[in-house]
């Protein structure tokens, strides 16, 4: 669901905890150059070998639905709680959250399954954009989202404000890092792992983090995307 509001939380005491953690270990800031090295070289390669892709999805998205946009949009909270517009394919009708909310109990199943409906149950999902979901072809715009350095290639899945009380007391340990197109939550079960164990596995990569990792989660994710594990 998208929201215009930012939480309540206080994003100083958040700076000053960063602030503090680089001045007791520099290593940290050669770590975020070379990963944001990473992120700005593999998304233009990726943008360039995955181009006759988007544009061959851009177009059946249209073909299908000449009325609608072909890109979906939706604020996100990125790092230190700053909002963004995170992009996506359009898998969904337009009038997506509409159609949920007019069926009482299955929007009530939605809330209540850390907003998630299974592929095969979700009303507001087209036909193309199943296949889309189940390829994650429909994640390809989020390499646009790296290049201008709202996201990163591996890091927690970016949420929206419901979602972020699922982290509680520990939010500002997962906004202290960029939301990223992967991560450690997609490599242990994805979208079939919902709160709180997803909760533990975001963070899990936040107090852990390394180049080595971050290369370990890309490789391990090409092998899931290409066995459709785990995407809904």
């Amino acid at each position: 669901m998208e929201t215009n509001n930012q939480p309540s939380i206080d994003f100083r005491e958040l700076k000053l905890q960063q602030a503090q953690t680089a001045k007791l270990k520099p290593s940290i800031q050669l770590r975020e150059v070379i990963k944001r090295g990473m992120d700005v070289s593999f998304a233009l390669i990726a943008i360039i070998l995955l181009t006759p892709i988007m544009l061959i999805t851009a177009i059946v998205i249209k073909a299908n639905d000449p009325a609608g946009a072909v890109f979906f949009r939706q604020s996100r909270i990125g790092r230190d709680g700053k909002l963004f517009k995170m992009f996506k394919f359009r898998s969904m009708r337009s009038d997506a959250e509409q159609y949920l909310m007019s069926n009482e109990v299955l929007y009530r199943k939605y809330v209540s399954n850390s907003y998630k409906l299974e592929l095969h149950e979700d009303p507001r999902v087209t036909s193309i954009g199943r296949f889309l979901r189940k390829t994650s072809l429909d994640e390809l715009p989020q390499f646009f989202n790296v290049l201008r350095g709202e996201m990163s290639l591996v890091g927690p899945r970016p949420v929206v404000r419901e979602e972020l009380l699922g982290y509680g007391s520990r939010s500002l340990d997962f906004l202290s890092v960029k939301p990223g197109i992967t991560g450690y939550w997609q490599t242990c079960g994805r979208s079939s792992v919902g709160y709180p164990e997803r909760a533990d596995l975001e963070l899990h990569y936040v107090y852990n983090r390394t180049i080595s990792m971050d290369i370990k989660i890309l490789f391990k994710t090409v092998w899931i995307v290409l066995r459709r594990k785990g995407a809904y």
